[in-house]
């Protein structure tokens, strides 16, 4: 009777599009969870957890130990923990700072145009012509390596596809008809810029930033593997691994396969987050 009364009520497919956005929202919770909670623990935790202890070295993943010991008898589980904490904190902080450095860039390249275009567009095809991790190795030796070589060398390596994305974007919004008539209403470029263009290309601001995260992460442990990045004395996913290479030969597989599995899970799970962020922010999503 309900259905024959009103028949419209089943031509309505609200039911997939909710799905659809239901998923996305539960990959972004699992993942920003996941990722918050490894941040946070590593922030808290206390140095006595992963001390050397020799009488304990080498142990093979047990209750006590899940991922084993070290050479030095740490807890590789806590250490694991406590690296890959340290690893998002300047990979995170890295990629902040050169999304700050693509936006501002893309905004002004396609704004101004002219000379400081083709300039910024120079800049662009030349960090982007050279081997990334030379070059993020060249800049973090030039700053004497350690935490602040890490933090500059991925800050000014990271920012020329974010660079010619918001570029794009602003390309397409400088003719429209509500940015005309703000200059004809006397407002500066700064002005629209501020008011108009970043407004509108923040979106895909979010997702290049979240999407940086990955890269910079992987990077930094890369260069602090090869002996370029933080000390050895520092916990960290790429001191771990590098210290793992001593051992694997010797049947000491732990040491590498837990610290390893752990940085590409918070890798993936970062791009999963950029993904989902994506398909949140198409409108097309919600017809899927």
């Amino acid at each position: 009777m309900l259905r024959e009364a009103f028949p419209a009520i089943t031509l309505v497919p609200r039911r997939s599009g909710w799905n659809v956005r239901t998923k996305v929202l539960v990959f972004l919770c699992v993942a920003a969870v996941y990722l918050l909670g490894v941040f946070l623990w590593g922030l808290m935790l206390n140095p006595e957890l992963y001390a050397v202890r020799y009488a304990d070295k080498l142990i093979a993943p047990s209750l006590a130990h899940p991922f084993g010991t070290d050479f030095m008898g740490r807890d590789m589980f806590f250490r694991t923990i406590k690296g890959l904490s340290n690893s998002l904190i300047i990979g995170l902080s890295a990629a902040a700072v050169s999304s700050v450095i693509g936006l501002v860039f893309g905004v002004a390249s396609a704004l101004i145009g002219g000379k400081l275009d083709k300039f910024i567009l120079w800049c662009v095809d030349c960090c982007m012509g050279l081997p990334h991790l030379v070059l993020l190795i060249f800049i973090s030796f030039l700053m004497g390596r350690g935490a602040k070589g890490v933090l500059v060398g991925i800050a000014l390596t990271h920012w020329p596809e974010l660079t010619r994305m918001i570029r794009a974007e602003v390309l397409q919004l400088r003719s429209s008809q509500f940015v005309q008539a703000a200059y004809k209403m006397g407002k500066t470029r700064f002005e629209v810029a501020w008011e108009h263009m970043i407004p509108h290309v923040m979106p895909v601001y979010l997702v290049g930033l979240v999407l940086l995260f990955p890269h910079a992460i992987m990077h930094e442990a890369s260069i602090t593997f090869l002996g370029f990045g933080l000390p050895a004395e520092s916990p960290a996913i790429g001191v771990i691994l590098s210290e793992a290479m001593q051992h694997i030969a010797t049947g000491k597989w732990w040491l590498a396969l837990f610290p390893g599995l752990m940085l590409l899970l918070a890798v993936i799970l970062f791009d999963v987050i950029g993904e989902n962020l994506k398909k949140l922010m198409n409108p097309q999503s919600c017809n899927e």
